[in-house]
């Protein structure tokens, strides 16, 4: 089994915490690969659409996107962490988001992504954690994946760990194993389920595709499309 975490930030803080206990259940079982953020995507999206007019390699930070995306495409499970800051993921997570725009359901997305599984783990001191799982699974979602498990963690007297009350302590702790749990006794060589508003979003784009691939053979993402079959019979989740 392969896993492959994202971490929204470097800092070993609360977060970091919690994605490890999370993590226990896979140690003995499973190859995990981490990257953190900005460290092993230092560079911002700039916009310039290269990656989807031309291709993923011709953008200027295909060296570091290209080894994440390999490494997620080959993930049987995919945690994303990131703390809250004002409401939302990271800069660094959203520049990392920003880089996947090609990935989009309206682009190229890959149909490994239809199948597989992820799971959010946020926190924040007070309210926050849910807007910033939000704006991750946001992501996530038009990248074509279904099955995403959240956890948010509301921290109510202070940001650090050792500070925290016991009774705090051991509800995050209860929380994130009985997540970890779940997700460790699933059958990973089962396709996750694709569901209905993610099939909605994928003949909507496809209809799309079909009209501009008609108009212009060329095109890179009507091609693709048509490459895998998709404005035909072919569908990512079979």
């Amino acid at each position: 089994m392969n896993i492959t975490v994202i971490n929204g930030t470097e800092k070993h803080g609360v977060t970091y915490r919690l994605k490890e206990m999370f993590l226990t259940e896979f140690r003995d079982k499973a190859n995990i690969t981490e990257y953190y953020l900005p460290k092993d995507c230092p560079s911002f999206c700039t916009g310039c659409l290269s990656c989807t007019l031309k291709d993923e390699s011709t953008c200027k930070d295909a060296e570091y996107i290209g080894r994440i995306d390999k490494s997620l495409l080959e993930a049987d499970l995919i945690v994303m962490t990131s703390p809250s800051y004002v409401f939302h993921a990271t800069g660094a997570m959203k520049a990392f988001l920003d880089h996947f725009a090609y990935r989009w359901i309206p682009h190229r997305p890959a149909p490994e992504m239809f199948r597989k599984r992820v799971v959010i783990i946020t926190q924040c001191l007070g309210s926050g954690a849910k807007s910033t799982a939000k704006d991750i699974k946001h992501s996530l979602s038009w990248w074509g994946i279904s099955k995403i498990g959240i956890f948010t963690g509301a921290l109510m007297s202070d940001i650090v760990w050792e500070k925290l009350s016991r009774r705090k302590q051991a509800e995050l702790t209860g929380k994130i194993q009985k997540l970890s749990r779940k997700f460790a006794h699933i059958d990973y060589t089962k396709p996750a389920h694709t569901h209905l508003i993610t099939k909605f979003k994928f003949f909507f784009c496809r209809m799309m595709q079909k009209s501009i691939h008609k108009s212009d053979p060329e095109y890179l993402d009507g091609k693709y499309w048509a490459e895998q079959k998709w404005l035909d019979s072919g569908r990512p989740w079979k």
